[in-house]
């Protein structure tokens, strides 16, 4: 399976559909796991398209960037940044990509930080808004789709100027940047890195 470049080094997005971060994580249920793929807006941090799967196979992270395509309000150009896991590498993902013009861009590396809005937003679900254990598949996805529709519409974000994603997504904004980097800036192992979120 072919790999692609990472795109967004230092970009900044100044519009939604402009960039999407896609990540899948892990969901505990009481005997086995389910996994939670999800695509979200960089420029607002909307979460514009999720799927709870029962296995690790492209199909959960189809569905999700499929629910994120109905969604998309520009045709203009769209950049779709992930890891290089299987489920992005595969030809179904890519034609998908591909057949609605959106430009292609990998991690070059397993470090988290080189998808952190991604990571940030996982941890934000997993921590704050969905129980740590869930007894199957169907409370998994009911909880993940009110957990979703919370983080969208009510809790603001201090990336996004104490706003809510949904409200940014949806307008247009000067969004003032009020958040630190906690990563030391410079080379790190042998790149420059910009403030990630």
């Amino acid at each position: 399976m072919k790999k692609y470049p990472d795109l967004i080094k230092n970009l900044v997005p100044g519009r939604p559909d402009q960039l999407w971060v896609s990540d899948i994580t892990y969901l505990e249920l009481c005997n086995e796991y389910a996994y939670l793929s999800l695509v979200t807006d960089a420029y607002s941090r909307k979460i514009v398209g999720f799927h709870v799967s029962e296995s690790l196979t492209a199909e959960g992270s189809m569905l999700a960037l499929k629910m994120a395509l109905e969604g998309r309000r520009n045709n203009e150009g769209l950049i779709h940044h992930s890891d290089r896991g299987t489920q992005y590498c595969c030809n179904e993902y890519i034609k998908l990509l591909q057949g609605n013009n959106i430009d292609i861009s990998m991690t070059q590396s397993g470090d988290p930080r080189d998808n952190a809005i991604a990571e940030r937003i996982n941890g934000i679900l997993k921590t704050e808004l969905l129980k740590p254990v869930f007894t199957d598949v169907d409370s998994a996805r009911a909880a993940v789709t009110q957990a979703v529709n919370i983080y969208n519409y009510l809790r603001p974000l201090s990336s996004i100027s104490m706003l809510t994603p949904a409200l940014v997504h949806t307008r247009k904004f000067n969004l003032k940047r009020c958040w630190r980097n906690n990563y030391k800036k410079g080379p790190i192992n042998g790149r420059y890195r910009s403030d990630s979120y």
